[in-house]
């Protein structure tokens, strides 16, 4: 984030005005999570941060939502629960009104549960017992937990490749970026696939075997 700032011309700082915080967020904790050997990956996407502001509300539960599904198979139990419950979160306020989420949205939020049935049952207990829950507001603090919660639990995770999970997290979440604060022309666009409804109601789900 500091060779960012420099790029887009202001005063250096791992903090610039040039990205989103909670973006530059993630940028930061999954440097200073990846190993020295593998660190060197991260340099191409430094331009590609460059110009992602605004105050576009889906940001921070986009983000949330990559990382906290990108580590709900891997990092512990402990935080398996309190990742599930974050991505239930997320996934009810970018649903809104409408009860929709774009497909590969909830295609990629069905296959992570998929990963760990017992967190999703345990999430769903949790937040039914839970009355107010819905009346709950998803703050940059809110976001900002569940992405420091989802990179350590990549870093210290027992799997083989922990590097590259953290490069695929970052990289997604840039994308998911460009799809709100910098859109595509419609005529670039790939089409869209039907949206999906959030099930508000665990016992009539019906699950959903695709894989993103």
């Amino acid at each position: 984030m500091e060779f960012a700032s420099y790029l887009a011309g202001e005063s250096w700082s791992d903090h610039p005005t040039c990205t989103h915080p909670l973006l530059a967020s993630m940028a930061r904790m999954v440097n200073d999570c990846t190993s020295d050997t593998a660190r060197w990956r991260l340099v191409p996407l430094i331009p590609s941060v460059i110009g992602l502001h605004g105050d576009d509300h889906r940001v921070r539960l986009l983000i949330a939502v990559r990382a906290a599904t990108s580590a709900l198979s891997v990092t512990s139990a402990e935080h398996q629960h309190a990742l599930a419950v974050g991505i239930l979160n997320c996934e009810r306020h970018l649903a809104g009104d409408s009860g929709e989420l774009p497909a590969g949205l909830a295609l990629r939020i069905r296959a992570a549960f998929d990963e760990a049935p017992a967190a999703e049952r345990w999430a769903r207990e949790f937040i039914a017992s839970m009355g107010s829950w819905s009346r709950s507001k998803f703050t940059d603090r809110t976001a900002e937990t569940i992405i420091r919660v989802s990179v350590q639990g990549i870093a210290e995770a027992c799997t083989p490749n922990p590097d590259d999970r953290l490069y695929d997290l970052l990289t997604g979440a840039i994308d998911d970026c460009v799809d709100v604060l910098r859109p595509r022309p419609e005529s670039t666009r790939a089409p869209e696939q039907p949206a999906r409804t959030v099930e508000t109601q665990p016992h009539l789900r019906r699950p959903v075997n695709a894989r993103s």
